[in-house]
Formats: structure tokens, C-alpha cells, sequence
């Protein structure tokens, strides 16, 4: 408990500086206003917002980063209840309940409770962290070449297996992103792979170009047909954003349940925050003395999705921070980010750099306080911005996306690689193909292949090491459960 405490003195020392608390606050008012235009989300908004961390020293980057993240998970919610049009999937079940409290006349009752269930739900997620972070961090300090590849391998078939739609197709998917990862000079051997005498692929694809291009741009495409769309909205009907203490009653435990719930979730990867909302909804219907009122203004069916949604934000940089590996899109987006500018998540970040690791936990209980500030006052001024048409948010994001793909290399030939990609995700989101396994395969790709040549080198070819270690057959069978659950769970659906 000392350790702990110890730790959080360290990471406060980094989150507080004026430097930090002012980034929170910028990313947190950026990430609320991407997360509720419809459509955008947090990882693209955080694919958007990358630029403004250039020139940072890490610990401000993913700490301004982070903020993005949780300012678009509370900002989702906004277009959902407003104009029953979800900000992104996580955001979803926010419309059951949360439109029909509008049509009801309670619009402030439920963007005020939206503000607070997701700043208890980020906070209790938060201590959670705090607690589970240093001793996976401490376990990972004994994982070798063989279980890493096993980690490795349970993350991508986690993430194809709990992707919505065909298996095959997040197989697919995975594949493409393997096959873009070799691009570009092996790292053990020299040799140059892949690139079919293009010499600006010599080093590799970046991450950033492929996220850019698979999530900002993509978005330009999809939404360019609704060029001309309008949302009718009357912010003179809001009222007093606040909550009355009896409405506050029924939120208290549907907020302490879904939490918790929210957050496991969120640790395990490929979940994702719509999975975490769509339980937790579930669950307090099911326990609801009164079931038959949820879907027609039912508050704490709003608030347990919120609480859920934060607190799942918060599970996600779990595996993030200790592991390396990303446990939503949003993740892998940051993970992609932070090793453009040098740093790689994983066990010897609490190691080695333990101001960076504590101070992204710190910063998140700094950055709810924040985001409370700016969404309860703020509330009806920010909801005003659903009304700016498309056809000037569109090439704004279309700037801001070339802007930060300049920027990276300062290469005209990423403007092709990230028009690529653009059209690349629109091909998949067309064909109904889950972009999670892509864009995980892709940032993982070298580590797992070199895990797995590593283990190769070290057992003379023999994938008994593999199951020589406790830690290593425990992720392979865990990986294996996944694959057959899926499997059986989608058999019974299709008959």
C-alpha cells in the first residue's frame, strides 16, 4: 500500500504542473466536442488530434492524448441525447433512454447525469488502475520470447473473436495488418521486404499514417453523402442542467454496479466500450423493479451506460500501460502515437519511467474533475455545435487529417499512403470487415514476429516451448477458449 501511495505521490508531481493541467483541459474541451459530433468517436478524434502533441515531451503527450479519450467518451453521449444520433458505438445505448428524457422534457435532468455517471465511472476506474496496474506490470517483468508471443496471440484472436460480424472476416483482416507490419527492413536479419523498389517503404509504414487515413479521413468518405444534413435541435427547451436528489437516488447504485463492470471489461482487449454499455444496460434492467419504463426516459437507464463507458475507458489503458498491447481502437491509435515519439508502453514503463506510467493515472482523475467543469456549465454552448452543418465540419477534419499526416515525415508520399488507407477503410466498412484486427495486427505485427522467431532461435525450431511455461499455455489456452466460444456462439445464432 506504501508502493502505491509512493507512486501516486509521483505521478500528482508530474499531472499537476501548469503545463499538464493546462493540456488536460484543452484535450478534454477538444475530445468532448469530437466525441459528440456524429460519427467521429474517440479514436478518431484522437486520430485528429495527434498533431497537437508534436514537440511534447512524452509524459504531456499521452497525458494531453489521454484526455482526448475521456473527453470523447463524456461527449458521446451529447449527440445521443439531444438528437438521438449517437457521437459513436459506444454511445448507442445513451439513446435509449437518454432521447426519450429530451422528448420528455428532461434534457438537462439527463445531460447532467450523463456528466456525472461518467466522472463516477472514470473515477472508480481510475482506483481500480491504481491498484491492478503495478502488480500485472510486476508479473510482466517475467514474460520471455515464448509469453510474449502467447500474449500476443491471445490479444489478436481476443480482438477477431469479439469483432462485430463474420470471423472470417476479422481473420482477413488481421492477415492485412500482419502483411503491412513486414513491410520495410527486418529488424534481425537487413534485409529490405516488401517493398517493391519503393524507397520511402524502406523504413516501414507508420502507424499514424495508417490511422489517420483508416479513421479521420475514412470518416470524410463515409459522412460525404450527408453533406447536406441539418440536426433540428431547440437548446431553449434544455433547461437547468442539474439533477434532483431523488433522481440522483436512482442513479447511485446502477453507477456503483456498472463501474466495476465497465472496467473489467474494458481490461480484457477487443471488448470495447459498446460491449461494456450494452451490459451494464441489460443488467440494470434486469434488476429494475419497475423493467417496463426503461426505453421511455428510465434515468439510471442512462446513467448505467455512462458509468459503464468511462470506467471502460479507464480498464482499456490497463493492458495499454502494462503490456504494451491496446485494449480498444482509441489504445491502439495512442499506442501508435507513443512509440512515433519513443516510448513503449509496456512493464519497464513503471520501471524505468515511472513518471510517465503514474502520471497518465494521475492525470485521469485530474482530467474528470475537468471534464465535470466543462460539461455541466458548459453543457448548453457545447450542444450547439451539433448544429454546424457538414459541409464545413468535413474539410475541417479533411485539413486536420493532412495537416498531422505532413507532419509526421514531412513526406508528400504519405498524402498517397493515407489516401490509400482512407479509401482502404471504406472498402472495409462497405464490406462490413471490423478495422480493430487490422489496425492491431499492424502495430503488433513486429513484436509478435519477433517474439516468435526469438523463441524459435532459443528452442533449435520446436514450438514445445511454447508450452513449457505456465504463463505461456495459460494464454494459449485462453486464446483457444475464445476461438471455440466464438465459434459455438455464432453457430447457434446462424441456426
Amino acid at each position: 500500500m506504501d508502493v502505491i501511495f509512493e507512486n501516486l505521490s509521483i505521478g500528482f508531481a508530474t499531472a499537476i504542473t501548469a503545463t499538464n493541467i493546462l493540456w488536460v483541459f484543452i484535450g478534454g474541451l477538444l475530445g468532448t466536442i469530437m466525441g459528440m459530433l456524429p460519427g467521429l468517436g474517440p479514436a478518431t478524434g484522437v486520430a485528429i488530434l495527434i498533431p497537437i502533441t508534436y514537440g511534447m515531451n512524452p509524459s504531456t503527450a499521452l497525458i494531453t492524448m489521454c484526455a482526448v479519450y475521456y473527453g470523447a467518451m463524456f461527449g458521446g453521449s451529447r449527440a445521443s441525447i439531444m438528437i438521438n444520433t449517437p457521437g459513436d458505438a459506444s454511445a448507442i445505448v445513451s439513446c435509449f433512454d437518454g432521447y426519450p428524457m429530451t422528448k420528455n422534457g428532461e434534457a438537462g435532468a439527463a445531460l447532467a447525469i450523463s456528466a456525472i455517471a461518467s466522472f463516477i465511472g472514470g473515477t472508480i476506474g481510475m482506483v481500480f488502475l491504481v491498484f491492478l496496474t503495478g502488480p500485472i506490470a510486476a508479473a510482466a517483468l517475467k514474460f520471455g520470447p515464448a509469453e510474449m508471443f502467447s500474449l500476443m496471440l491471445f490479444a489478436l484472436v481476443a480482438t477477431i473473436t469479439l469483432a462485430e460480424g463474420s470471423l472470417l472476416k476479422g481473420v482477413i483482416a488481421m492477415c492485412i495488418g500482419f502483411m503491412l507490419s513486414t513491410i520495410g527492413i527486418d529488424p534481425l536479419t537487413g534485409i529490405i521486404r516488401f517493398t517493391f523498389g519503393v524507397e520511402e517503404l524502406q523504413d516501414g509504414i507508420d502507424f499514424l499514417v495508417v490511422m489517420i487515413g483508416v479513421y479521420a479521413i475514412c470518416e470524410v468518405f463515409k459522412n460525404y453523402k450527408n453533406l447536406d444534413t441539418k440536426y433540428s435541435l431547440d437548446s431553449r427547451s434544455i433547461g437547468k442542467v442539474w439533477v434532483s436528489w431523488a433522481q440522483f437516488k436512482k442513479c447511485i447504485m446502477p453507477m456503483l454496479r456498472s463501474s466495476p463492470l465497465g472496467f473489467f471489461v474494458g481490461v480484457l482487449p477487443g471488448m470495447g466500450a459498446s460491449i461494456a454499455t450494452f451490459m451494464s444496460y441489460a443488467m440494470e434492467k434486469n434488476l429494475s423493479k419497475t423493467p417496463e419504463k426503461f426505453g421511455k426516459g428510465a434515468i439510471e437507464g442512462l446513467a448505467a451506460p455512462e458509468a459503464a463507458n468511462n470506467s471502460c475507458a479507464a480498464g482499456a489503458m490497463v493492458p495499454l500501460l502494462t503490456l504494451g498491447i491496446p485494449g480498444s481502437g482509441t489504445t491502439a491509435v495512442m499506442l501508435g502515437a507513443l512509440m512515433m515519439l519513443g516510448v513503449r508502453p509496456g512493464p519497464i514503463l513503471f520501471s524505468q519511467f515511472p513518471e510517465i506510467a503514474w502520471g497518465v493515472i494521475a492525470s485521469i482523475l485530474i482530467g474528470n474533475i475537468i471534464l465535470v467543469i466543462i460539461n455541466l456549465p458548459l453543457a448548453i454552448p457545447l450542444v450547439q455545435l451539433l448544429k454546424i452543418p457538414q459541409r464545413i465540419m468535413l474539410p475541417l477534419i479533411l485539413g486536420m487529417g493532412f495537416m498531422g499526416t505532413y507532419f509526421l515525415n514531412y513526406s508528400s508520399f504519405d498524402f498517397i499512403l493515407v489516401m490509400a488507407f482512407a479509401l482502404g477503410g471504406y472498402i472495409f466498412s462497405k464490406l462490413e470487415i471490423p478495422l480493430p484486427p487490422l489496425v492491431l495486427a499492424l502495430i503488433l505485427g513486429g513484436t509478435t514476429e519477433q517474439s516468435f522467431r526469438n523463441s524459435m532461435s532459443l528452442s533449435d525450431g520446436s514450438l514445445a516451448i511454447f508450452f513449457q511455461k505456465p504463463i505461456s499455455v495459460t494464454l494459449i489456452v485462453l486464446a483457444a477458449v475464445s476461438l471455440v466460444y466464438s465459434l459455438l456462439k455464432r453457430r447457434k445464432y446462424a441456426s
